[in-house]
């Protein structure tokens, strides 16, 4: 009778430590199944990023922000550069506030409406693109502008485009 007892008792104990073998191999191969997942997201999100950025700096070249000589141009001249770019902005969404025609895009409003500036793209230390509507018509044009000796911003129009009405 001792010796039977035993005997189950050995037998359940192999079964118990075969169970635990199958359920931590499953574990562990899901677990491992997970972090390949994982592993190959990271590398396409990594990838994404890496075209991303390559993107930002492609259409990021043409800035003020990043361009050195531009900013060392105003900073010879005693101007902070993190100052100086919003107050020329400023100055050009000001412009939208002159009551009548806008004096800087080319183009009448339609009717009962006021030409605006609505986004300002500052290239260099000498030129400026900005698009411009009026909830109907669109366009944009390319300024020039400069600060003079006693400190006052001047903007020049040196090209503009109205899209066609479809």
């Amino acid at each position: 009778m001792k010796q039977r007892i035993f005997m189950y008792l050995f037998v359940f104990s192999v079964l118990l430590i075969l169970f635990q073998y199958v359920n931590s191999k499953r574990i562990f191969e899901d677990l491992n199944t997970k972090l390949d997942k994982r592993e190959s997201t990271i590398t396409k999100l990594k990838d994404s990023i890496e075209v991303l950025e390559n993107a930002y700096l492609e259409v990021s070249h043409f800035n003020l922000d990043r361009n050195e000589d531009a900013i060392s141009y105003f900073e010879k001249d005693g101007y902070k550069i993190d100052e100086l770019i919003p107050f020329i902005k400023d100055e050009l969404y000001k412009l939208n506030e002159i009551k009548g025609e806008h004096p800087i895009v080319p183009y009448a409003s339609s009717e009962g409406r006021k030409i605006m500036i609505n986004t300002v793209k500052m290239l260099n230390h000498k030129w400026i693109i900005a698009d411009f509507s009026d909830g109907e018509f669109w366009g944009e044009i390319f300024l020039t502008y400069e600060i003079t000796e006693d400190r006052q911003l001047k903007f020049s129009l040196l090209e503009s485009f109205l899209y066609p009405f479809d």
